[in-house]
C-alpha cells in the first residue's frame, strides 16, 4: 500500500499551498494520519498529525498557527493547508498512516508512507 501525496509546487514567501493525501486500497479512517517533511541535506521531521475523527491534531512548533491539517473520511482524503509559507518550509512533504500511534512524532511509528510531494518557497 502506498499513499499518494500531491499539491506541491513553487510559491513565494508568504503564499499558500494545499497538499492532499489519498490512499487507494486503504481505509484512511482507520488511521491517524501524519505529515512529515525532509529538506535537502536534513533528516525527515514531523510536521503534524490528525486523529481518526479529525477532532484531534498536533503540530510541530515551527508550523503551528500557519499549517492546518484536516481530513474527509468520506472522500478518504487528508489535506494539509499551508499558509504564510517561509523559505525554511522548502522540503519534500510526505503523508503517512499510523494504525496505533505510540510515538506519533517518530518516523518508525508509521505503517504506510507516500512518495512525497515537493514544496519550494522562494524568498
Amino acid at each position: 500500500v502506498q499513499l499518494q501525496a500531491s499539491g506541491g509546487g513553487l510559491v513565494q514567501a508568504g503564499g499558500s499551498l494545499r497538499l492532499s493525501c489519498q490512499a487507494p486500497g486503504l481505509i484512511l479512517s482507520s488511521y491517524y494520519m501524519g505529515w512529515f517533511r525532509q529538506a535537502p541535506g536534513k533528516e525527515r521531521e514531523f510536521v503534524c498529525i490528525i486523529n481518526w475523527s479529525g477532532r484531534g491534531t498536533d503540530y510541530a512548533d515551527s508550523v503551528k498557527g500557519r499549517f492546518t491539517v484536516s481530513r474527509d473520511n468520506a472522500k478518504n482524503t487528508v489535506t494539509l493547508q499551508m499558509n504564510s509559507l517561509k523559505p525554511e518550509d522548502t522540503a519534500v512533504y510526505y503523508c503517512a498512516a499510523n494504525r496505533r500511534p505510540v510515538q506519533p512524532r517518530e518516523i518508525n511509528d508509521y505503517d504506510y508512507w507516500g512518495q512525497g510531494t515537493e514544496v519550494t518557497v522562494s524568498s
